[in-house]
């Protein structure tokens, strides 16, 4: 029993398990075929919505962030490996002094779920257009429509030439220590990113994928430790490479390029991808 275990209600009048909120994992795959495939759980006949089909969660103790608790329950409740699993980003559905969050990550495979306590009757892969199929925990089939539409991460390509020429920091005295210090700066995305602009993903908080181009004299710094970020040294022109990296976007992942080039921004957003200023970034390191 933790500390989160028990009723709370909320400014609504209604009554929600979970002292400090709750948090649940919509687990998904997307096969070679693009059929994306959702990990639901049947609850247990004697619980609250006994029999229906949901996502895994539960309450959040009152020293766990959102992320962090929907993978413990998950964990709890099912045979998942939780470490497979790529988080994307987070909903809150608010009602008023008492949130539910959902938290949205991907697998790379869509490997066999089991039951792991009496809470669980069944974990199931089901196809997503197949969800509504079953009868699902009425919490869950709210939030279905619009979690179906958030299935997507978010990759944020960093043109390091143009970011790093943002920053009076000396950077015309050593490029490469300055793009070494922008790539260890932007380890601060881990925590989430929020306001990403124009509708790009449907979440609260996201946690992209990070990926800063380097070119010219800045090339070693991709033989270094990276800390979570994916440095690419351009072989050639730094803003081919960028263009090269968001082309051919597949259903999986928006791109958000950052650079206040303009011919760069053109090119970037003729194939697929937004893009925001130096200053959006910064504002976030």
């Amino acid at each position: 029993m933790g500390d989160g275990d028990g009723w709370a209600g909320c400014d609504l009048g209604h009554t929600h398990w979970g002292r400090f909120g709750a948090a649940g994992l919509l687990a998904y795959h997307r096969d070679p075929d693009g059929q994306a495939w959702i990990l639901l759980q049947q609850r247990a006949w004697w619980g609250i919505g006994g029999g229906t089909w949901g996502m895994f969660g539960g309450a959040l103790h009152s020293h766990e962030d959102p992320v962090t608790g929907a993978l413990r329950e998950t964990t709890e409740e099912c045979t998942l490996d939780t470490g497979l699993v790529t988080v994307h980003g987070t909903s809150v559905e608010d009602h008023g002094g008492w949130t539910f969050t959902s938290v949205l990550g991907s697998l790379a495979e869509r490997p066999p779920v089991g039951a792991a306590s009496r809470e669980t009757r069944r974990a199931e892969w089901v196809r997503a257009e197949e969800v509504t199929d079953r009868k699902l925990f009425a919490p869950f089939a709210r939030s279905w429509p619009r979690l179906r539409d958030a299935m997507r991460g978010l990759v944020l390509v960093v043109d390091a030439a143009n970011v790093v020429g943002a920053r009076a920091d000396g950077w015309w005295k050593d490029r490469a220590g300055a793009n070494a210090r922008l790539r260890d700066d932007l380890k601060a995305l881990d925590a989430g990113v929020l306001g990403v602009p124009g509708g790009l993903v449907s979440f609260d908080r996201c946690f992209p994928e990070v990926v800063l181009v380097v070119e010219g004299a800045a090339r070693g710094v991709a033989d270094a430790p990276a800390n979570g970020v994916r440095v690419v040294a351009a072989p050639g022109s730094g803003d081919d490479r960028i263009v090269d990296l968001v082309s051919g976007a597949g259903p999986d992942a928006a791109h958000l390029v950052v650079t206040a080039d303009r011919e760069l921004r053109a090119r970037c957003e003729a194939a697929g991808a937004a893009v925001v200023g130096p200053r959006w970034l910064l504002d976030r390191l």
